[in-house]
């Protein structure tokens, strides 16, 4: 296997993880966010500019980003889940912005649209992640955990009270249960997630620039998400898997590939409108069970 397509393999979990962490929200809490690239962002910010302008190690430099993004998700869910459907999704999409904006604005601390190059990568245990095959290992590791760690949390019986209080939130509250509580930690692990996925993004690109907490990154992993199938686990990761294969390979041959993702995202809604990987298990189901 070729440089390329191993670098593609990690670009395709770095993103899986990313989905994951988006679908917390969107499959199994029911909240539409367009402003998830923010912790992603945030969390590739932090740690770079801890290694760069205080000297601390990898290892410190990451606990120190993801502790500053999960109490960001803390704090901005606070301010979104003052909100559901539409005013949920708005307010996601302008904390993101603000961010994007702040990103831009303030060179001194990101480096504005030069954005903050000559990042290293980990060497954990002494292992030299310089080689892509080694960066790839890596990379399936915490993808693994991450992808494990999520399933557990949706076969808990909080991931049942997370799907209760989307479903039917008037009645989790008369069985007494914090419906607002719910969601809030189902927002912050979220964030948590999307972190860890921003550490995987920066040292995998070992550079950091504002693309990353665009609009554009939130709808790309919101994409990934519906495409593959909200709620499930294989349907972010599947999601995940067309968008960076279109983005990254077809790209190379069609000039307008986004248009082409936009066709690609109209046939699923039309013919398997829960997304992807729902939709072939019940054709599969059709073809087994006749």
């Amino acid at each position: 296997m070729t440089d390329y397509y191993v670098n593609l393999s990690s670009q395709i979990l770095i993103a899986a993880v990313f989905a994951l962490s988006l679908n917390l929200l969107v499959g199994h809490a029911g909240l539409t966010s367009l402003g998830h690239a923010a912790y992603l962002g945030v969390a590739a910010y932090a740690t770079a500019w801890l290694m760069l302008h205080t000297g601390i190690g990898h290892g410190l430099a990451a606990i120190g980003a993801l502790a500053i993004t999960t109490a960001m998700a803390g704090l901005y869910g606070v301010i979104a889940l003052r909100a559901s459907g539409l005013g949920f999704l708005m307010i996601t999409l302008a904390l993101g912005q603000i961010l994007w904006g702040l990103a831009f604005r303030w060179v001194s601390m990101t480096g504005g649209d030069n954005g903050i190059a000559g990042l290293t990568r980990p060497s954990p245990f002494g292992i030299d992640l310089a080689s892509p095959m080694a960066f790839y290992y890596f990379t399936l590791v915490f993808f693994a955990f991450a992808t494990s760690c999520i399933a557990l949390f949706a076969r808990s019986p909080f991931g049942a009270c997370v799907r209760g209080a989307r479903d039917q939130p008037r009645r989790m509250s008369a069985l007494g249960h914090n419906v607002w509580m719910i969601r809030w930690i189902t927002f912050v692990l979220a964030g948590f997630w999307g972190a860890v996925s921003g550490l995987l993004y920066v040292y995998y690109h070992k550079f950091i620039s504002p693309h990353a907490l665009s609009l554009t990154s939130s709808a790309e992993v919101l994409l990934m998400v519906i495409a593959g199938g909200a709620g499930t686990l294989l349907g972010p990761i599947a999601g995940a898997g067309i968008v960076v294969i279109l983005k990254n390979v077809v790209s190379a041959y069609i000039e307008r590939w986004t248009m082409l993702l936009g066709f690609v995202f109209v046939l699923i809604v039309m013919f398997v409108p829960d997304g992807l990987v729902p939709g072939l298990a019940r054709l599969w189901r059709r073809i087994r069970y006749p």
